[in-house]
């Protein structure tokens, strides 16, 4: 079965994954956000299937002024694209979760060891959200 997304669920998916990496920077403000970040992306542009081509390059606006902010668009974005892709491509859904969970993983291993308090309960947000669907 083939599955085309139009221009908006293509947005959901990467405001998703993107944003996911995105939080877990923002809560590891206070070692090297911009580390976390790299190892994050690395981790969503190594995703294969309809998730790896749509997962290619971040979404715009993205931006936020605070965590919080950031957030409440992420969250509610990550249980979408999960009940979206549970509609139309039940197999995408199970690769966009563990794309996603490698994706946290990665993030929260530049610290080297045990990540911290915040970037683990992150972490448990983003599998919260993802979850939800």
């Amino acid at each position: 079965m083939s599955i085309t997304l139009n221009d908006q669920d293509t947005f959901t998916l990467r405001t998703a994954a993107w944003g996911a990496v995105s939080l877990m920077a923002a809560a590891g403000a206070a070692g090297s956000p911009h580390r976390i970040a790299t190892e994050g992306s690395i981790a969503l542009t190594s995703a294969t299937g309809l998730v790896g081509h749509v997962l290619t390059k971040a979404p715009k606006g993205l931006n936020s002024k605070s965590t919080a902010a950031l957030a409440d668009h992420v969250l509610p974005a990550l249980t979408a694209a999960m009940s979206l892709l549970k509609k139309q491509a039940p197999a995408e859904a199970d690769n966009f979760r563990r794309t996603v969970i490698v994706a946290i993983e990665a993030s929260a291993r530049p610290g080297k060891g045990e990540p911290s308090p915040a970037m683990a309960e992150m972490a448990r947000k983003i599998t919260e959200a993802l979850d939800a669907a």
